[in-house]
């Protein structure tokens, strides 16, 4: 098995990623969506951080919500992480972070995300996305099914972490820092 790892900048391809995952036949347990709460609320309201959809993205994003609505999309529940803030989440990973949470493992989105063999770079470079209002897609798939999840998400304009970690150090941001306020909306 394999961890696939995905940051959108956008609820909106994120949710449409899970729904093509589900419609692949990629199971629900093996699939997680970490969203900044801010960045959710934003799905179709003009004046968000998000710009306006067009009529053909609203009906995108509202097939691929409603879609959800019988797979794991139906599941997203509220948690705070630490550095974060509030966030929705569904799946495996949302219950590795809760798990730690209640028994008072450290690490939250960052040590959730090494623990199961992210790049630790680039779980800083997620969580810090996530942070800034981006949401994270996370798959375990088969090794003979990587090729097929890395193509179904980056047709949803997945975030190269390379890219964005050297945006982001640009800035003089170093590394995820759980103790850092959490941005929101506008910042």
């Amino acid at each position: 098995m394999q961890t696939i790892t995905a940051l959108f900048d956008h609820y909106s391809d994120a949710s449409l990623a899970v729904a093509d995952l589900e419609a692949a036949g990629f199971a629900h347990a093996d699939i997680s969506i970490v969203a900044n709460k801010s960045a959710k609320e934003s799905v179709g309201n003009n004046g968000s951080a998000e710009p306006a959809a067009t009529g053909t993205e609203k009906g995108a994003s509202v097939g691929a919500i409603l879609a959800g609505g019988a797979g794991l999309l139906a599941g997203l529940g509220i948690l705070a992480i630490p550095g974060i803030g509030p966030v929705v989440a569904a799946g495996w990973l949302a219950s590795t972070i809760t798990g730690a949470a209640v028994g008072g493992a450290a690490g939250g989105l960052v040590g959730a995300l090494t623990d199961s063999g992210v790049n630790p770079a680039h779980a800083d470079v997620y969580a810090e996305g996530v942070r800034r209002g981006g949401t994270l897609v996370t798959v375990n798939a088969n090794d003979g099914d990587v090729a097929r999840v890395r193509d179904i998400l980056k047709q949803r304009s997945w975030v190269d972490p390379e890219s964005r970690g050297q945006e982001y150090r640009s800035t003089g941001w170093t590394s995820f820092d759980e103790r850092a306020p959490p941005f929101f909306p506008g910042q």
